[in-house]
């Protein structure tokens, strides 16, 4: 971290402004891009899983969290890799004040609310029960809950943020820690990535690691509830490693310890984005209700597709809409009917049986009685 002549702490916020070399100003928003449109495509079709078992009421709480997880990737993706693919690109920011204030501050929320809504979901049950109104009760309000607090959390990124000159006609967007409030925030800058990050994540890991040990040796049916456990346990894991380098830097600039170089930063910000991109991938793979819901869409979408455009119409609701062909080959089977069947009905109408060859003449009279 460096420091400005009035005692100011100033670090980069928004991304890395300042890269050497036309080559990775090309190749880091390009993969920064790519994970974004990638990412943002799988957990969308996550959600549309997720949305589809609900609607057919085989929700369940882990899974509405996941849904909540997979919410909170897409957001990440969207609104934060872009940003620092063109910071990165430009060499500048050029977005404006507020972009630059809320740049770092809703990535945190984001990052926050993932570790939290992971943590969250060790009190959710993997199997629906009552339908999916009922899971809508306390997963709302935990989802709440966490987002107030993920965030609250990362004001002091909020605060600190600002513009800078740089050159004739540029500005950089930097994180600036007056030298008053260094104290203060030093403690701060140990106890936020404590109970954010590194306590969620242990905490996460060691109960889905224990469930899962559980369920292997005493569950009376544990094929089904290890699966979910071993993919909410891969999430948990695959969450904390690749995000331990982010952590690990931010921390290390904020206690004011020697700058890392710009290869650390770089692969801690590109493993940011891949840890958002990799989630759904992980569900399509291991996650059997996600993988089957995955192709009921893609079958649907396919028979959809393959309906042809130029198909006869057919009758729906009352029936009074029919195709020109069709109606007319309906109403032509309706008018024919069978030759021996018309001549038998013709033979038998206006009939009448003489009383001499009547068989059952005792009728007649007891009529006439």
């Amino acid at each position: 971290m460096d420091s400005d002549p009035n005692g100011t702490l100033v670090d980069f916020a928004g991304g890395l402004q300042l890269l050497d070399g036309e080559d990775i100003r090309t190749a880091v928003p390009a993969l920064l891009v790519g994970m974004c449109v990638s990412g943002a495509a799988g957990n969308l079709l996550v959600l549309l899983v997720f949305a589809r078992d609900f609607r057919a009421g085989q929700g369940s709480e882990a899974k509405a969290l996941l849904a909540s997880v997979a919410a909170t990737d897409a957001l990440l993706l969207v609104l934060c890799a872009p940003v620092r693919a063109l910071a990165a690109y430009k060499q500048a920011w050029v977005l404006g004040r507020f972009a630059c204030a809320t740049a770092d501050w809703f990535q945190h929320a984001c990052l926050v609310a993932k570790t939290l809504l992971l943590a969250v979901s060790t009190r959710a049950k993997h199997t629906p029960e009552g339908g999916a109104a009922a899971h809508c009760g306390w997963i709302l309000w935990a989802v709440a809950l966490v987002w107030l607090l993920s965030m609250i959390l990362p004001i002091p990124q909020m605060l600190f943020s600002a513009l800078q000159p740089r050159g004739a006609h540029n500005v950089v967007c930097v994180s600036q820690m007056p030298a008053c409030a260094s104290r203060f925030m030093a403690v701060f800058y140990k106890i936020y990535p404590t109970a954010t990050y590194v306590a969620p994540v242990l905490f996460t890991v060691a109960y889905y690691t224990k469930s899962l040990h559980r369920a292997l040796n005493y569950a009376p049916n544990p094929r089904r509830l290890s699966k979910v456990t071993l993919v909410l346990l891969c999430l948990s894991t695959t969450l904390g490693l690749m995000l331990l380098p982010e952590w690990g830097t931010f921390t290390w600039v904020r206690l004011g310890y020697h700058k890392p170089p710009a290869g650390v930063l770089l692969c801690a910000q590109v493993l940011v984005y891949a840890c958002g991109a990799l989630s759904p991938v992980l569900l399509v793979t291991m996650y059997d209700d996600v993988r089957c819901g995955l192709v009921a869409l893609c079958m649907a979408a396919a028979c959809r597709g393959a309906k042809a455009p130029g198909a006869p119409k057919t009758t729906e609701g009352n029936g009074a809409e029919l195709g020109g062909a069709g109606a007319n080959a309906v109403l032509t089977n309706a008018e024919k009917t069978f030759p021996d069947v018309e001549h038998f009905w013709t033979g038998r109408r206006n009939t009448q049986v003489e009383e001499e060859q009547d068989p059952i003449p005792w009728e007649k009279e007891e009529k006439m009685l």
